[in-house]
């Protein structure tokens, strides 16, 4: 089941859009047939499953954090997380950089955009990031490599609200791109869009989406972080 609703999600993928199948909340037995299925990329959202899962699957998966990452657990995923998509602060950029540099590794992130109208969703506001990028202190952090942004729309039936959303990150990244990363083709990651309006997504621009229901089911258990 897990491999035929991968391969259905994967036929409705355009060339050039990466999919990180967000595996939170579902047992090891249902990453390792999505693995098997030939899917490497997995996303998890809290610490403490992503140090349970990690140790059990294949060397070559490639494990993306996308939640909430408080400073203090970051030395827990330093030594092998691949991409961290969810840096809303400088100070947080700064603690991966440090522990990457201990692990010595250089940690790939994502600066995390809020433009979703949930007071619960994290992230820079675009003035925010435009500040900090502004600032340039970031340049300084050896340890991380900026790879582009991340973004959740609002959780609303208004496909116009989430279209311009969306439409809003991608402007801010053709900004950011232009004014900071002109010489970094490294940075090229758009990466929006779920499994309920991935297609949107898409349309606005994302080439990396994060699709975990459509693929997994429904979550399967909860887990406090």
């Amino acid at each position: 089941m897990i491999a035929d609703r991968l391969q259905t999600v994967k036929t409705t993928l355009p060339q050039g859009v990466e999919l990180v199948a967000v595996s939170k909340y579902h047992p090891v037995e249902d990453v390792m047939e999505a693995y098997h299925a030939g899917q490497r990329v997995f996303g998890e959202n809290i610490v403490q499953e992503l140090r349970g899962k990690q140790p059990l699957m294949p060397a070559d998966v490639e494990w993306h954090f996308i939640g909430h990452l408080q400073t203090n657990k970051v030395k827990y995923i330093a030594p092998y997380v691949s991409l961290i998509h969810s840096v809303d602060s400088l100070k947080l950029l700064g603690e991966i950089s440090r522990q990457a540099i201990k692990c010595g590794r250089k940690i790939d992130c994502l600066l995390q955009i809020h433009v979703a109208e949930e007071e619960t969703k994290f992230g820079f506001t675009i003035d925010e990031c435009r500040q900090m990028l502004c600032e340039g202190a970031w340049r300084d952090l050896d340890g991380v490599r900026l790879r582009g942004v991340m973004c959740m729309a609002s959780n609303t039936d208004d496909t116009k609200q989430v279209h311009a959303e969306f439409r809003r990150v991608y402007d801010f990244f053709t900004e950011a791109k232009a004014e900071y990363f002109a010489d970094a083709p490294e940075f090229f990651i758009r990466c929006y869009g779920m499994s309920h309006d991935y297609n949107i997504a898409i349309e606005e621009g994302s080439n990396m989406v994060r699709i975990g229901t459509a693929i997994f089911g429904e979550r399967s258990y909860p887990l406090n972080s």
